[in-house]
């Protein structure tokens, strides 16, 4: 028989309490709509106590952004096996499991607010931006990346950030069908680059020389020729 008597969490072990209570109330609402008293609530626990761990809601909200922040740098690892457009739209798969899970959090992230203003999760967010953009580059086998390849990661990540935030807003468009148009746009940013440089052009034939006749370059491909033909 139940004695009714609650264990008592070490000091750790509430903070990661407190830090994942967070995180939820944040999935579904903005961080600036949810308050220390939600949390106190949600986690069963004194608003004085969640003081006493954390000593403001920016100090919470920045552990939490913390751990949301590893977990989405994490969508971007992906072992370096197989056509690269098979591994970029698992990327992307991903990628939009976490803005589905998260959405108001990862949307008030995006586009700021008093909850996201400080230097501290600025700082995060281009932590997030920086392991996605090593990620890439790493999977297409460049040491260091040349400026214009430079130019079209980054742009590339900066426009699956658009996109995502513009997904949210309605969920007009099939999710599927956003990933996919990601990997595709990664692949025209790419081949506009290489029209313009020969280190870019030699990369682009690397890139789709072990792409498959199903995968997602040969799609775009496959698409754009049609339209033309139309």
């Amino acid at each position: 028989m139940s004695t009714g008597v609650r264990r008592r969490m070490g000091v750790e072990e509430r903070r990661q309490q407190l830090i994942g209570v967070a995180l939820d109330l944040f999935s579904r609402r903005s961080p600036d709509e949810v308050s220390i008293d939600e949390i106190a609530a949600a986690a069963g626990i004194s608003r004085p106590l969640v003081y006493h761990y954390f000593p403001g809601k920016l100090s919470l909200y920045e552990a939490a952004l913390k751990r949301a922040a590893d977990d989405l740098a994490g969508r971007f690892r992906e072992p370096h096996e197989g056509p690269l457009g098979a591994r970029l739209l698992r990327v992307m798969g991903r990628y939009f499991d976490f803005v589905d899970q998260h959405g108001p959090g990862f949307s008030a992230l995006m586009r700021g607010g008093p909850a996201v203003g400080s230097s501290a999760t600025n700082a995060l967010i281009d932590s997030v931006r920086q392991e996605a953009y090593e990620q890439i580059v790493s999977h297409l086998g460049v040491a260091e990346a040349p400026a214009r390849l430079e130019l079209v990661v980054r742009s590339w990540i900066s426009l699956a950030e658009s996109t995502a935030l513009i997904w949210l807003d309605g969920r007009r468009v099939p999710r599927a069908e956003l990933e996919a148009q990601l990997v595709h746009d990664f692949a025209a940013l790419a081949a506009v680059s290489a029209a313009y440089d020969a280190q870019m052009a030699e990369l682009l034939r690397a890139m789709v020389a072990e792409e498959p006749d199903d995968g997602p370059f040969a799609d775009l491909v496959g698409r754009l020729l049609a339209l033309a033909a139309s």
